[in-house]
């Protein structure tokens, strides 16, 4: 283990969560020499402390901080507590992530100008080429070690997806197959291969699946030059007489006020957390919160058009047998205005257990219909949804005030409104999905609500013109130089995928990126 940075140490960079963003920067740093300090608000658990048990596991990494809802989406009715299911511990959610890494199309860099005037939307285009991404996904990739690239061979299919599958084809679909996952088929970079236990969510405990926890952090540690700071819980982040940040203040793992100076400061929080983080240090100088001359820090929060179906088969399937997402339909990914609405949409393969069966078929619901559902569960098969949102500059997070955490500092709040295109897709969706399983003669198919999203995007987005977004096309604070934004609040749009390669081949690039800077003496 490196020897602790001193909190005087003004040359340090610190960053601020350790998931696909921060673990990610924090380790392509200190490979280039850049000295890290990482503060991390949860503590640090690794394979062999992982809970095989969905509720246990639960309580063991899920972010529970208070947190309040409003809006008209679903998820504020059935989990007004929990409007984000996301991780508190070294790897954020790379712990409980299902694995699946996909790129996005090349339209998708540039939806303003793709999908055109959408009313209601406040769409724009991402000020990065789609052409320049290239090599930071395949950099990203091999990082993974996701299948399907790079020679890597895909996962088999279990039941679930052979199911899947099945249905796929008899509708004509032709994008179908396990999956570009970054989980392993072979042993691949010191990890084993996946054993098809089925606990992806729960924090892999074989190491097949990538996660920040046990790749990006121990090895950035090894360097001498990452210090990696677990119960650490931000604060605010202050700034010096010329507006550049100074350094961060946090509460320790003993309730200890701390200190420590920083030549930058990366913000990888998650969409909640970040603008939350900018709003709290407001200062004399910024009276809005850090970095939000433009307003926009908090705003633009897109989570994925979401839903599920399940469905029920004369036979057994017994989808809860190897990984959780176990494969996908990217035909609807396409960007085909005929259907009703712009933008696409994937059908991923989910498996959850009994718990969160009963949490999320249908919340709050109870009677016959509701468990004779639950009775057929060694029969069921069942898909996740989720696709491109529309950013909504009213869809925001913002401090409550009426609210406060254990720190005395005022909670978030998680405001979201479905916009017309979402419902329309989701209802699309929703359609297509019951289609893929009654072509394979399903008795009877359940679509069920949206979850407490992984997927959080937006309120920190990147924009080339200063007064439309919060960050650059390298995630540096359009108003303060040595401030950056390292996680998913940065996406100025949201894509079809799943976001986290994205978010990881973002942070090696804004590594080289800031190391350069860095060694120029800009920051």
């Amino acid at each position: 283990m490196p020897a602790p940075f001193d909190k005087n140490d003004d040359s340090v960079v610190v960053v601020i969560g350790t998931g696909a963003g921060g673990g990610v920067l924090s380790n392509e740093l200190a490979q280039r020499g850049v000295s890290v300090v990482a503060l991390e608000a949860g503590g640090r658990h690794l394979p062999a402390d992982y809970i095989n048990d969905e509720w246990d596991s639960f309580g063991q990494l899920a972010w529970t901080d208070s947190r309040s809802t409003s809006g008209d989406w679903r998820v504020a009715k059935d989990f007004a507590g929990l409007p984000a299911w996301i991780v508190k511990s070294v790897g954020g959610s790379t712990v409980h992530w299902a694995g699946a890494s996909l790129r996005f199309q090349d339209h998708e860099w540039k939806a303003a100008s793709t999908y055109g005037k959408v009313q209601g939307a406040n769409l724009l285009d991402w000020p990065i080429e789609a052409a320049e991404m290239a090599p930071w996904y395949e950099k990203a990739e091999s990082k993974l070690g996701v299948t399907r690239t790079g020679d890597r061979a895909g996962l088999p299919g279990n039941n679930n997806f052979k199911v899947f599958e099945a249905g796929a084809k008899k509708l004509g679909y032709k994008k179908v197959h396990t999956g570009r996952m970054a989980i392993n088929s072979a042993p691949y970079d010191d990890r084993e291969a996946c054993q098809q236990t089925g606990f992806c969510f729960q924090g892999c405990k074989w190491g097949a699946k990538w996660s920040s926890a046990y790749t990006d952090i121990p090895r950035g540690e090894a360097t001498g030059n990452l210090e990696v700071r677990e119960k650490a819980h931000v604060l605010r982040i202050e700034h010096d007489k010329a507006g550049k940040v100074s350094g961060v203040v946090y509460m320790d793992g003993d309730g200890n006020q701390q200190m420590q100076k920083a030549k930058a400061v990366c913000v990888a929080g998650n969409s909640i957390e970040s603008p939350r983080l900018l709003l709290n240090s407001e200062s004399s100088m910024f009276p809005d919160g850090l970095g939000n001359s433009s307003g926009q820090v908090g705003r633009n929060y897109m989570r994925h058009m979401t839903g599920s179906v399940y469905a029920t088969f004369p036979k057994p399937v017994r989808m809860w047998r190897g990984t959780t997402m176990a494969g996908i339909i990217s035909d609807e990914a396409k960007h085909d205005p005929s259907r009703g609405f712009v933008g696409g949409y994937e059908m991923e393969t989910l498996g959850l257990g009994i718990p969160f069966m009963a949490a999320f078929l249908d919340p709050g619901g109870w009677g016959r219909e509701f468990t004779s559902a639950l009775d057929a569960y060694e029969n069921m098969a069942g898909m996740w949804l989720v696709g491109e949102d529309m950013p909504q500059e009213t869809n925001r997070i913002t401090l409550n005030h009426d609210a406060k955490d254990q720190y005395g500092l005022p909670t978030p709040n998680v405001h979201f409104d479905d916009h017309p295109n979402d419902i329309a897709m989701r209802n699309h969706a929703y359609k297509q999905g019951t289609a893929v399983y009654e072509a394979v003669g399903a008795t009877r198919t359940l679509p069920t609500p949206p979850y407490p999203s992984t997927h959080n995007l937006g309120t920190n987005r990147m924009s080339a013109n200063p007064r439309d977004g919060v960050v650059n096309k390298w995630g540096q604070s359009h108003d303060v130089k040595n401030l950056f934004v390292s996680d998913g609040s940065q996406f100025t749009t949201g894509a079809s995928e799943n976001p986290t390669l994205t978010i990881v081949a973002l942070a090696i690039r804004q590594a080289d990126h800031l190391a350069r800077e860095l060694k120029a003496g800009n920051l």
